[in-house]
């Protein structure tokens, strides 16, 4: 399958911005910036990390069953965090996700998000077996 598939979430931002929630390319699925909205535009989670990183994994792992995948394809994950001291609360949940898969990890401190009650971003990237 060398042909491209988008995965989209229906949310009015993809065409604003032009963006799908994932793409996937032959056997590499690439997971958009996620953050912890849902589906009618409400924040998940406010002023709580750990629960915005569940649902933020949640919703990664739906977009990764969409486009042929699941979390034990993934190979890296990228967490853009608004506040490095939360570094635990994220972790954890990061972990109950992928203890056992270990993929690469990388989080940063950023000045902020979209908005300001969103704390945890996450992208991911996933290969599939060929």
């Amino acid at each position: 399958m060398n042909k491209r598939m988008n995965i989209a979430s229906q949310t009015k931002w993809e065409d604003i911005v032009g963006y799908s929630r994932a793409v996937r390319k032959g056997n590499i699925v690439e997971v958009a910036g996620t953050t912890a909205v849902d589906e009618e535009g409400n924040v998940v989670g406010v002023n709580d990390p750990g629960e915005q990183t569940n649902f933020i994994l949640a919703k990664i792992e739906k977009a990764l069953i969409s486009a042929g995948a699941s979390l034990k394809d993934v190979v890296r994950t990228r967490m853009f965090v608004t506040n490095i001291a939360d570094w635990e609360k994220i972790g954890r949940v990061h972990g109950v996700y992928f203890r056992d898969i270990k993929p690469v990890a990388t989080m940063v401190e950023v000045k902020s998000l979209i908005s300001a009650e969103l704390l945890v971003e996450i992208e991911a990237t996933a290969i599939l077996d060929e």
